[in-house]
């Protein structure tokens, strides 16, 4: 399959040269000629991207001029793409204020801005308090986001973290919310997230070790250095990360130590913050749980005793242990419980079953329950429990993917929804323009694939259509079928979007997570080619003109399902892309490596586990053969898919493969893995991705 749309001629194409590194595993030997693209000083590179060596820095750039000559015909198409993108967000936006005490607080943005404004109104009537200027703080950085705010439980203080860098080292700074002065010094290295104690006086936060994975936690006092903050916990697994969050009712701080398949909580009385940790209950390999408190007992979601699908359990506050726990809700094959909040006199729970999410009330009292329902076919739906305990008001938010986000608050006693805000679209949506529809695609094994699709009303189902289909399928995450404006621009030009729910995830159950993953992972990669296949056959898709879209893991999906049916895709798009997956997993030194092996396998311990890795990693696999046409995108100080692997991979297809496709590698050199930091400037990324899909599917000609 050639490139539908070649332009003008290309210059050759960056050749990255050779320099074969020998490895032997399990008696298995391996040349790599591209290790060399791995940075010996890649945790420096993190922190300083300048420090990036001259001959990769000299590569990647190459690459990312041959990207640019590529594409130069779609210039005009991006700027257009990008400008149809900025018009569907409303740019003097904010969000609903959630009440907290004396004030309500809300993010809200600036026309032009690029960064949230985090703002607080006191809830009787009064003026607007600027507490954090993202787009001020932002001004001195070529990139800049910020990984958490909270203003302290008294209203005197806020603290935010910040990274400045893209490699995911949040710096913590506190200020006084009535002078905006900055107090003491930041705390550098932090995971971004902290939680405050009912005094206002400490703060818990999660440090990032020298492998940058986050495995202490440690209590600041104000006031002092962060160089004397005590460490409260630290967790001796290198598989295992530390979270720190708090109960709903703030009285207990929540440490919680975890991997993929387990989970460990300690709490800490919010109101003695010096006091030590208490275990509610010893981590016990592939038991995961997490915690609430109401009125003197602990609320528990839990996959013990075979609950695969969790149950919810209720424990006294003195008497934590399991040999306590008495089911509350018991398990239910089939309905998975993701989430559960604990109110004074309501417990809400969200699950998911068929595919489909609901949210369930309960009061506690008398212990009867109800539902909210909703109508469409295929939906997203979040709950927002805020900042309060003793509220009758649970907030949530509703879309699909015709309908924008719709944020409702919902009387728990009377069942009454109040419509708070609706999505804007400056630009124009009709909704009645646009169909949303669910089908179910067969796999080779006899599951049946959810599919969510998006197109509009007058585009002709009959084969024609050129369709981009997403996928992700990993670590038990379920993509949601919610509202998202950027592929309108898609849709809008005859293309038919799909979302390939695919095992891996957590659409269908946790049995559907454990059937992607580790020995069974290939079932992810075949199930998003059975779901190409059965939209070509239903006439949803023109079977030249499928685009595959996926990152991180999801770009993992990319390169495989490249090398095992290249003839599918007019084209594929891998967004900061984890192909380089044997290679990473022998390497213990890497931030993310000791917690994937429960995901992947562990090719270091385990012969059998190598062999499972190395049967699909794309990198790899790849082999002299055609292949579609690519388009990579990496970040130079991604920390959790670094920037070699989607390199490497890109020079190895370049070498080998026979056809004369596209092959485009694109590194942001000033960002990680979420791509450029400002809420426009990621769109300009989005942009480059759709004019890639429309020139290799034949349709850049449809620009108005």
């Amino acid at each position: 399959m050639d490139a539908k749309s070649p332009g003008p001629e290309l210059p050759p194409a960056p050749v990255a040269e050779k320099r074969p590194a020998r490895n032997t595993r399990h008696g298995i030997e391996r040349v790599d000629d591209y290790a060399w693209l791995r940075a010996d000083n890649w945790q420096e590179v993190m922190r300083a991207p300048e420090t990036l060596p001259a001959d990769i820095r000299a590569y990647l750039e190459a690459e990312n001029g041959y990207c640019e000559t590529a594409l130069a015909d779609t210039q005009d198409l991006q700027e257009m793409l990008f400008a149809e993108m900025k018009g569907r967000i409303k740019e003097d936006d904010s969000s609903v204020p959630a009440p907290d005490g004396p004030y309500a607080y809300y993010m809200s943005y600036v026309t032009g801005g690029q960064h949230a404004l985090y703002c607080r109104k006191p809830r009787q009537g009064g003026d607007e308090q600027i507490l954090i200027d993202g787009n001020k703080l932002a001004e001195p950085h070529s990139y800049f986001v910020i990984g958490a705010a909270a203003h302290s439980p008294d209203h005197a203080l806020v603290a935010y973290s910040a990274d400045t860098a893209g490699s995911e080292y949040y710096a913590i700074r506190i200020l006084d919310a009535e002078t905006m002065e900055e107090l003491g010094t930041p705390i550098p290295d932090s995971a971004g997230s902290f939680v405050w104690s009912r005094d206002a006086r400490s703060l818990f936060y999660v440090k990032l070790d020298e492998n940058h994975r986050p495995r202490q936690v440690y209590r600041h006092i104000l006031g002092t250095a962060p160089e004397s903050d005590t460490l409260v916990y630290e967790e001796s697994d290198p598989a295992f990360y530390v979270g720190v969050s708090v109960t709903q009712d703030h009285r207990f701080i929540l440490i919680d130590a975890h991997d993929h398949q387990t989970s460990e909580v300690r709490m800490i009385d919010a109101d003695a913050p010096e006091s030590a940790p208490v275990l509610i209950a010893e981590r016990e390999r592939e038991h995961e749980y997490s915690v609430e408190h109401q009125d003197g007992r602990l609320i528990i979601l839990t996959n013990s005793d075979g609950a695969e699908d969790f149950k919810i359990v209720a424990t006294p506050l003195d008497r934590p242990g399991r040999e306590n726990w008495r089911d509350i809700e018991p398990h239910r094959p089939g309905r998975l419980i993701l989430d559960v909040t604990a109110f004074e006199k309501h417990l809400v729970r969200l699950e998911r079953e068929k595919g489909l999410p609901r949210i369930v009330i309960r009061e506690v009292e008398s212990g009867g329950e109800h539902e909210i329902a909703f109508d469409e076919e295929a939906y997203s739906l979040g709950m927002s429990p805020g900042y309060e305990f003793a509220t009758k008001t649970l907030r949530f938010t509703y879309s699909s993917m015709t309908t924008p986000a719709q944020v409702f608050d919902y009387d728990m006693e009377n069942r009454e929804r109040t419509l708070r805000k609706t999505q804007e679209v400056p630009s124009g949506h009709n909704v009645k323009d646009y169909v949303t529809r669910r089908v179910m695609a067969p796999a080779g094994d006899g599951e049946r694939v959810p599919v969510s699709l998006l197109y509009r009303k007058d585009t002709p189902i009959d084969g024609s259509a050129p369709l981009l289909l997403y996928g992700y399928g990993a670590y038990g995450i379920a993509i949601p079928s919610a509202f998202s404006t950027n592929p309108l621009s898609l849709v809008d030009r005859g293309f038919v979007y799909a979302i390939a729910h695919i095992r891996g995830g957590k659409e269908n159950g946790y049995r559907w997570y454990r059937a992607g993953k580790l020995a069974k992972k290939v079932n992810t990669f075949t199930d998003f080619i059975d779901a190409g296949e059965y939209l070509v056959k239903e006439k949803f898709a023109a079977p030249d003109k499928i685009v595959a879209r996926g990152g991180s893991a999801g770009g993992m999906l990319m390169g495989a399902v490249a090398n095992m049916r290249p003839d599918l895709f007019a084209g594929v798009i891998a967004e900061v892309p984890f192909v380089d997956v044997l290679n990473t997993m022998l390497d213990d030194s890497l931030p993310l490596t000791p917690p994937e092996w429960l995901e992947w396998g562990n090719p270091i311990a385990s012969s059998d586990e190598y062999q499972w890795i190395a049967a699909y990693s794309p990198y790899d696999n790849v082999t002299k053969q055609d292949y579609p046409n690519i388009l990579a995108l990496a970040g130079l100080t991604d920390p959790r898919v670094t920037y070699w692997e989607p390199a490497k991979w890109i020079a190895r297809l370049r070498a080998l493969k026979s056809d004369g496709n596209l092959l485009l590698l694109k590194t942001n050199m000033g960002a990680g893995h979420g791509g450029a930091s400002g809420r426009f400037d990621r769109l300009k990324e989005v942009a480059l991705s759709y004019a890639f899909a429309l020139k290799v599917t034949d349709k850049t000609e449809d620009i108005a």
